[in-house]
């Protein structure tokens, strides 16, 4: 038998005596709690006609149901388990009258003394444990390891919690007291499993021998291997005719694709397969061994396989010749040569051909033997008849497994001399963290960008397009448009007077909306001059606003502009830039707008107090805005230096900073940057002044371009399309600062942000299609 001990058992016996003792003190206050008290009376509400049934149900805690239990054990052979389960049920009878023995009763409260309906135990008071909890939580608890599976064990520990609800009906104990009981009873069936161990606990050699003797297998020797934390566990065994075999112990399943993978891969940009469902240890274990073998017909080298079988009351034992090597990542990277390699690749290229899928090809599922020739281990996660798609996942699997040992270089050229560039081309979109479970993905450190290089020079290697920027119509877009409506409502109390601002709109002075929506196809210009000083390489100017016209519906239409990075990334890729150079450029242009806009808000901040138009204009003061400011910054603190912060603000931050500063010291460059972002700003500002002079509201200039930088710069932090809702909110309150009126100024953002925002969007479809149709993104 798989008997052993566990650790967990000690301090579950620890966790029971502390909550049995925990108990006994509350046991010793004179007054019962008024929550006990309460839930004792719920319980005398159930219909007396239902007393006989609570009665036999006590009997699963007294001698009748030990009788029981262990005739039942004894019947079906389980010699053991009824000897043991007998015993525990004694020994909690006997620990439950030692201890009301030596705890003073609990007293009735005086509150239970007459109430109708109520059950009471006596004038003595109710006992401090529960004899029969005790005795069926002992059998239940003893039991539970040789149940097997969760669903045989729910039904016991329920008989133990109505045997416990038939105490307090029958009016034998408190609510605490059979709480206690409980605990007591768990307790004991931890110690019984400490002193003369469980099954399942840990497959011992003695289990692997017995067991292979049952399946026709002769053991002469059998050698456990050093157990890891996380994995199977394995044994070495040499047989009376020398032959070694490796066992493997499959003692849980292996951890599918969860929920948080799963949301993840709603977002890439294609579709992923699962691995296949199994169901138990054994169907795994069956189901590796299944596909272990049409591996071997296929010509693959992976250990041969014996058998399956399984150890009685423990795990399955999936049995295989010994191959004697090493794992891949147990090799110095000096070791790792170009034939080791090349013949890796010609396995990988079998298993595409026999069409079975591995899904789990990490460095150390490669076992490189003493001639060099490398074996396929562990087919846990394996698949017959995958689909092409599933192989190419299995390509981009060993590639990322390949570039974390050896480099992107060594990698690319290694599978590039064993397969041909139409073998290679399926796994480049699958070269993204979203397409890869964790598991592959952990090979690697900064694994965004060893990806991208490594994608770049696949693609590059073998002359075919890097996967490009798809259609905005992506999930991200509907939970932009589920947090659209959270901002329009936020924005629904700025429209009570509607009918004021229709009206406002047909007296409009219709030249100065003309020139407010020329104000935002000019603002493009200045757009793209931005982007072509954020890049080190130089961008043709008239393909760049080409492509910043088709950002305006890409980037206007995605959560945080994330069609204007994607656009604009495809277009740099397209000139022959590296992924990695394009992101580069995108967050360099990004950072360097933020950091315009943010001293503009410093300085309209500033303008406007300087206009003289909002003399009631006050900053909060006081101990409790210091106190709500100091909690801020300590929070801020918090998080730039936990490790999250360090590794997504702080190092990023660095590195942009430095990017700037270096763009800063090209005169030429940071003229194209910053000059491009203030000029863009400054133009829409001229827009929104623009819209206020058709509609007769005259302000100075520089406060309303003012008003525009705050209300632009700070409502596009919010994660919806355009930062809509937010944007035209700030807006709207800071031209009523400036005096304006609200329907005029309502008004004049919903007319300003339609002609000088959205309708740019119209044109920004056409470009987009044009320059898809033309291969420029």
């Amino acid at each position: 038998m798989s008997i052993g001990r566990h650790p967990r058992d000690l301090i579950i016996l620890v966790v029971a005596a502390c909550v049995v003792v925990l108990c006994w003190l509350a046991a010793r206050v004179p007054v019962v709690n008024p929550v006990e008290q309460a839930i004792f009376q719920q319980f005398a509400q159930v219909p007396a006609a239902s007393t006989i049934v609570w009665r036999v149900l006590t009997w699963a805690g007294g001698w009748a149901g030990i009788a029981a239990v262990a005739a039942v054990a004894l019947y079906l052979k389980q010699i053991r388990l009824g000897l043991q389960c007998a015993g525990a049920g004694v020994l909690a009878w006997v620990l439950v009258l030692v201890l009301n023995g030596l705890v003073p009763p609990r007293p009735v409260p005086a509150g239970l003394i007459g109430a109708a309906g109520v059950r009471l135990p006596g004038s003595e008071g109710f006992a401090f444990l529960a004899p029969h909890v005790a005795v069926a939580a002992a059998m239940a608890a003893l039991a539970a390891p040789y149940l097997g599976k969760a669903r045989y064990r729910g039904p016991a520990w329920a008989i133990v919690v109505l045997v416990a609800a038939a105490e307090i009906y029958l009016g034998h104990s408190l609510p605490l007291n059979a709480f206690a009981a409980v605990f007591l009873g768990w307790g004991i069936g931890a110690l019984f499993h400490l002193v003369w161990g469980a099954p399942g606990r840990r497959t011992s050699e003695v289990a692997v021998r017995r067991a292979l003797e049952r399946a026709g297998l002769a053991p002469a020797e059998v050698v456990a291997l050093r157990e890891r934390l996380v994995g199977r566990l394995e044994f070495v065994v040499t047989t009376t005719s020398g032959d070694r075999l490796r066992v493997a112990v499959v003692r849980r399943l292996n951890r599918r694709a969860g929920p948080w993978y799963r949301l993840r891969r709603l977002l890439a940009s294609l579709e992923v397969e699962d691995e296949p469902p199994l169901s138990t240890t054994c169907h795994e274990t069956d189901h590796e061994a299944l596909v272990a073998l049409f591996a071997q017909r296929a010509g693959l080298n992976t250990p041969p396989l014996v058998l399956t079988c399984q150890t009685r009351h423990g795990a399955p034992l999936l049995v295989r010749r010994q191959i004697e090597g090493r794992r891949l990542t147990e090799l110095p990277r000096a070791e790792i040569d170009d034939p080791l390699l090349d013949a890796l690749w010609s396995q990988i290229a079998k298993l595409a051909e026999a069409r079975i899928a591995h899904h789990d090809l990490r460095a150390r599922n490669v076992l490189v033997d003493t001639e060099g020739n490398p074996w396929l281990l562990n087919f846990t996660f394996g698949m017959i008849g995958a689909s092409a798609a599933r192989t190419a996942q299995d390509l981009a699997e060993a590639l990322v497994s390949i570039t974390s040992l050896v480099g992107v270089e060594r990698a690319v050229q290694s599978a590039c001399r064993v397969l041909s560039p139409d073998q290679l081309e399926p796994a480049l979109p699958y070269l993204q963290p979203l397409a890869l479970p964790r598991r592959i993905r952990t090979q690697l450190n900064q694994e965004r960008y060893v990806l991208t290089d490594l994608r770049e020079t696949l693609a590059e290697r073998i002359d075919r397009p890097i996967p490009t920027f798809r259609s905005p119509v992506r999930p991200t877009t509907v939970v932009g448009l589920l947090l659209l409506g959270a901002a329009v409502y936020t924005l629904l109390p700025q429209l009570s007077s509607m009918g004021s601002v229709i009206g406002s709109l047909v007296t409009a002075d219709w030249g100065w909306l003309a020139v407010a929506t020329a104000t935002g196809l000019i603002a493009i210009v200045p757009a793209a001059v931005s982007i072509i000083g954020s890049s080190p390489a130089p961008l043709p100017f008239w393909r760049t606003t080409a492509v910043q016209v088709a950002a305006a519906f890409t980037g206007r239409t995605t959560p945080g502009g994330v069609g204007f990075f994607g656009i604009n990334i495809a277009f740099m890729e397209r000139l022959g830039i590296r992924r990695s150079r394009a992101v580069g450029v995108t967050m360099l242009n990004m950072a360097g707008t933020g950091a315009v806009g943010g001293l503009m808000c410093l300085i309209g901040v500033f303008v406007v107090g300087a206009s003289g138009l909002s003399p009631n204009l006050r900053i909060p003061v006081g101990w409790p805005v210091l106190a709500a400011a100091a909690g801020v910054l300590v929070a801020a603190a918090a998080v730039l230096w936990s490790p999250f912060g360090r590794r997504r603000v702080v190092r990023p931050g660095l590195r942009v900073t430095r990017e700037l500063l270096g763009t800063v010291r090209q005169p030429r460059r940071a003229v194209e940057l910053f000059g491009g972002a203030t000029a863009y700003l400054v133009i829409s500002g001229l827009g929104l002044s623009a819209t206020l002079v058709a509609f007769d509201q005259h302000v100075p200039v520089p406060a309303v371009v003012a008003v525009f930088v705050i209300g632009h710069t700070l409502g596009h932090i919010a994660p919806v399309p355009g930062g809509l809702g937010a944007t035209e909110a700030l807006t709207i309150a800071g031209l009523t600062g400036l005096g304006v009126a609200p329907p005029a100024a309502v008004a004049t953002v919903l007319t300003m942000r339609l002609l000088t925002y959205w309708l740019p969007v119209l044109p920004g479809i056409a470009v987009f299609r044009y320059l898809q149709h033309h291969g420029i993104v």
